[in-house]
């Protein structure tokens, strides 16, 4: 039988005593190895961040086109002054 998940790979870090403890209670309590713990910490940190800069990136793609709209600090001033 042919496995489906991905080859893992061993990877060190460095973290404080407190984290490591952290971890080490939740591993516990929640009966996961401190593996999957990382793996999954990991994984939601690199969804979050890659999003991010995926939003940023095309952000800048539009601001940088020829058809981008801009519009005047003054123009925004007068439009959101306050009566």
């Amino acid at each position: 039988m042919i496995s489906k998940e991905p080859k893992s790979e061993v990877v060190t870090i460095r973290m404080t005593s407190e984290m490591k403890e952290r971890v080490e209670k939740l591993a516990q309590a929640t009966n996961r190895s401190k593996a999957f713990l990382f793996g999954e910490a990991i994984s939601s940190y690199l969804d979050v961040n890659e999003w991010q800069v995926k939003a940023i990136q095309e952000g800048l793609d539009e601001a940088r086109s020829p058809e981008a709209k801009w519009t005047s600090q003054e123009d925004l001033e007068a439009k959101y002054a306050e009566d």
